[in-house]
């Protein structure tokens, strides 16, 4: 999968911006400001319908304008394709690929396989669970369709349910009929994706455990273990036994909603021992690992998006990632920095063809 020509207009700071790309590994260079990461966010827009980054669709429109359009042309294989997201002057978004808009983006999820490795992204071992959940649910959704549609369900009753429970304050008490409803159509969804999740953490936990320690070139035991309530009750045991709770806090407190990845070095939790090193290292061993989940599941890897990492990582670190990255991977990579010259001695190190983008303001 290559993507050979990217589009932009009135995209972040760019007005108008065109750019072919030559080569299987792309650095994008400049000054902290010009638009390095924007590019990255443009091409995850036209693989997974959105923004990396947390924003909104709107604030991602050049300041002052309305609306913005992305256009991404490569092929998959020997088959070309062009996919181009608008957000119209109205603030409706439309996704097209091959000049054909879908109805439903979630059509679009897995067609462009993405992995982006972002200086934010520690959270994912440092932070709260919600992080880790949506890593896992936007990897499995990019190999699996009903998974998705599943997820979508569930969110969808989920706001369903939360709101049933806040008009029971309101209205002094409660509609047992209706929320018996609800409950129902919750946990079927619920019984899937948690099925989904268990199964695919078996298969990833080797994945990042092999990229842990080549990134790290260590032998430190890592291990990840999946944390959900369903591990102990149904569904609807948990809803029904959470009733009391769910009502004074007028919200759902437990479900598939409250998994979570957990994270131990040598039997200990990893949050609490992990050296600043070890925690960027399992960093990108989850996304690594995830890329190569995706790729084994694909037929074809992913893009592989790495957003200003050579201030993550120590030499070592570096070179065996980039080594990873750049030559035993066949993928097509996107990497920025700042320093062209420090980006353009690390890839020459590794003999592999390179295309560099200097960006300028």
């Amino acid at each position: 999968m290559i993507l050979q020509e990217l589009t932009l207009y009135q995209f972040r700071n760019y007005d108008h911006l065109r750019l072919q790309f030559n080569e299987r590994v792309v650095g994008l260079c400049g000054p902290n400001g010009v638009g390095k990461t924007n590019l990255l966010d443009a091409i995850h827009y036209l693989c997974l319908t959105k923004t990396y980054f947390g924003r909104s669709d709107a604030g991602n429109v050049k300041f002052g304008l309305q609306g913005f359009r992305i256009e991404g042309n490569g092929r998959v294989g020997s088959s070309p394709f062009q996919v181009v997201c608008i957000l119209r002057e109205n603030g409706k978004k439309e996704m097209q690929l091959n000049h054909e808009p879908y109805t439903r983006f979630s059509e679009h999820i897995g067609r462009f396989p993405v992995v982006v490795v972002a200086p934010d992204d520690v959270v994912l071992v440092t932070g709260g669970s919600e992080e880790r959940r949506t890593l896992l649910d936007t990897i499995i959704s990019q190999f699996d369709q009903g998974y998705l549609q599943q997820l979508i369900a569930y969110n969808r009753i989920l706001l369903q349910r939360n709101s049933l429970l806040r008009q029971f304050a309101d209205i002094g008490g409660p509609d047992l009929s209706l929320l018996q409803v609800i409950d129902e159509q919750l946990s079927s969804p619920a019984q899937h994706i948690y099925e989904k999740r268990k199964r695919f953490v078996e298969t990833y936990i080797p994945e990042v455990q092999q990229m842990y320690q080549m990134i790290s070139g260590s032998k430190e035991n890592i291990q990840l273990r999946y944390d959900s309530p369903l591990h102990f009750k149904t569904m609807p045991d948990l809803l029904r036994d959470s009733f009391d709770k769910d009502r004074y806090a007028q919200r759902t407190t437990t479900g598939i909603h409250r998994d979570d990845l957990d994270f131990v070095l040598d039997t200990l939790p990893f949050r609490q021992v992990a050296s600043q090193g070890q925690r960027k290292s399992l960093l990108f061993a989850l996304k690594l690992a995830e890329f190569q989940v995706l790729k084994n599941h694909k037929g074809f890897s992913p893009f592989l998006l790495l957003d200003d990492v050579f201030e993550k990582l120590d030499a070592e670190r570096m070179n065996n990632l980039l080594h990873w990255a750049c030559v035993s991977n066949q993928g097509q990579v996107f990497l920025t920095d700042t320093h062209q010259e420090r980006l353009k001695e690390a890839l020459a190190s590794l003999s592999v063809t390179v295309q560099l983008i200097p960006l300028s303001e």
